[in-house]
């Protein structure tokens, strides 16, 4: 069993936290210490049986451990895992992926990423790290997710798509084959993508536009 730390302890970590347990149940794999969580209010508290163990800077006590973000803010995520890295550079990164997940041998997975239950991953994809892929999402073949994705729930992304680095895609989104989706960018809830979404920028709507600018 290896020893691991969810970092954040929001709803989304305690799903992270079922995760493990979903995991666990198949095959041993994962000791969870519990959480680590700037939040003051929670710190030592217990949340679904597991601990509030400290805040990020605190990871540097464990050295050797095993951590995973369950933070869904494409970019906050990527703070935090800078910020781990300096606190601990011995820290290693967990992927966790649901034994429901259906995926060929044909997909790449990289480092401390997150695909939870009951989604489709076919062919010939290639998935970043610190990526999260979340409940009931599909996944086409030849599709590119880069590093620091996000996929909220019930997101289908048809062949061939390239989303670029940092990106968030709303829940229940669909983009058709072939288009891509800039860095940066969020793609809101329920939009459909028909024509590529530029960097940097929030689109919303069927068909998705861009509506404002992320600097």
């Amino acid at each position: 069993m290896k020893d691991l730390i969810i970092v954040g302890a929001s709803g989304f970590g305690r799903e992270v936290a079922w995760l493990v347990e979903r995991i666990n149940k198949v095959t041993p794999t994962w000791n969870l210490l519990g959480f680590m969580d700037d939040k003051p209010e929670i710190q030592q508290k217990k949340i679904n049986e597991y601990r509030v163990l400290g805040t990020t800077k605190d990871i540097s006590d464990y050295p050797g451990v095993y951590s995973i973000c369950a933070v869904g803010a494409a970019r906050v995520r990527e703070r935090i895992i800078s910020d781990i890295k300096i606190y601990n550079p011995d820290v290693r990164f967990a992927t966790l992926i649901d034994p429901s997940v259906e995926m060929s041998d044909y997909v790449t997975v990289g480092e401390g990423t997150i695909i939870c239950a009951h989604t489709i991953i076919t062919t010939n994809i290639s998935i970043g790290t610190h990526v999260i892929v979340n409940l009931d999402c599909t996944i086409g073949h030849d599709v590119v997710l880069e590093d620091f994705t996000t996929l909220y729930p019930s997101v289908n992304v048809s062949g061939m798509a390239h989303i670029g680095h940092g990106t968030e895609l709303g829940t229940g989104m669909q983009i058709i084959q072939g288009k891509s989706v800039g860095e940066y960018s969020i793609v809101g809830a329920g939009a459909i993508v028909v024509k590529d979404i530029p960097e940097k920028c929030v689109a919303v709507g069927n068909p998705a536009r861009a509506i404002k600018k992320i600097e």
